[in-house]
């Protein structure tokens, strides 16, 4: 199954389940699509139907507790960055408000001319715990979608740490459904691609994390404890615009897609902050 967070014709905030141009309201069910999962998802609620292009899209979940975002998880990425792998995943956040939805502009910030993309796949908490052990993993995940890990490189290096470049408002991409794991029959042969401008300039199969998604789910819930609804992001591949040469930077007119096999395609262009 699909879920989507969106906004109505009269612009208030529900959710529902997605088939293919349709959408069936599920705003009485559950608060939102995070209640929702900590209830769990139901397979056969009923509501109003909507046309998916008579609403406007939010991104998967817009209230998450937590956005945990792991770095350097492809050797590609690792090794365009000139660093060392280690021996534990790095681990930065983001914030909800620097989401944006699938069909939604990111915005670029006038204080930078590095604005980059980081095409990932997104994780999220289906049942919530601490100290979840990697062989019980797969039992806590809610679904899956594309993310843009849209990061200010030049900020990101300010100091050692990454949040400064990573959590800008409206510099990242969430979408644009919850895809849960039935609906993927193979999770490590989806390939992440990413095209800027229709150009491919990232592909990997989620078969090339260097830390699964087990692995992750069970080192971050030993240091945090996980709740439904929360984000893991689980790292980009080699191919960053910072590291090409020549760079390739986003720029107010590009587009960024973001597709991840059958999970479905996250589409933003990006405009200038005003």
């Amino acid at each position: 199954m699909r879920f989507i967070s969106f906004l109505r014709p009269d612009r208030s905030a529900s959710w529902g389940r997605l088939d293919g141009t349709t959408v069936t309201d599920l705003g009485a069910h559950a608060a939102d699509l995070k209640a929702a999962i900590a209830a769990g998802l139901p397979d056969d609620a009923t509501g109003p139907e909507l046309a998916l292009a008579a609403v406007t899209l939010l991104p998967v979940i817009p209230n998450p507790g937590k956005i945990l975002c792991v770095g350097l998880n492809y050797a590609t990425h690792v090794a365009e960055t000139g660093r060392e792998q280690k021996e534990h995943p790095a681990i930065f956040h983001r914030w909800a408000d620097s989401l944006v939805a699938d069909g939604a502009a990111l915005i670029h910030p006038p204080e930078t001319a590095r604005f980059d993309y980081e095409g990932e796949l997104a994780v999220v908490i289906g049942k919530g715990g601490r100290r979840i052990k990697a062989a019980d993993a797969w039992e806590h995940v809610a679904g899956f979608a594309p993310f843009n890990d849209g990061s200010i490189r030049d900020w990101q290096r300010h100091n050692i740490q990454f949040t400064p470049g990573k959590t800008w408002p409206g510099t990242g991409g969430f979408g644009p459904a919850l895809v849960t794991p039935d609906e993927v029959a193979d999770l490590g042969s989806q390939r992440v691609q990413t095209r800027v401008n229709g150009q491919l300039v990232q592909d990997q199969p989620i078969s090339d994390l260097i830390w699964d998604i087990p692995t992750v789910i069970a080192y971050c819930s030993t240091f945090t404890e996980l709740a439904p609804g929360d984000v893991i992001a689980t790292g980009t591949p080699g191919g960053v615009g910072d590291k090409r040469n020549p760079p390739l930077y986003l720029h107010p007119g590009d587009t960024v897609t973001v597709s991840i096999g059958t999970i479905g395609t996250l589409t933003n262009p990006v405009i200038a902050e005003t």
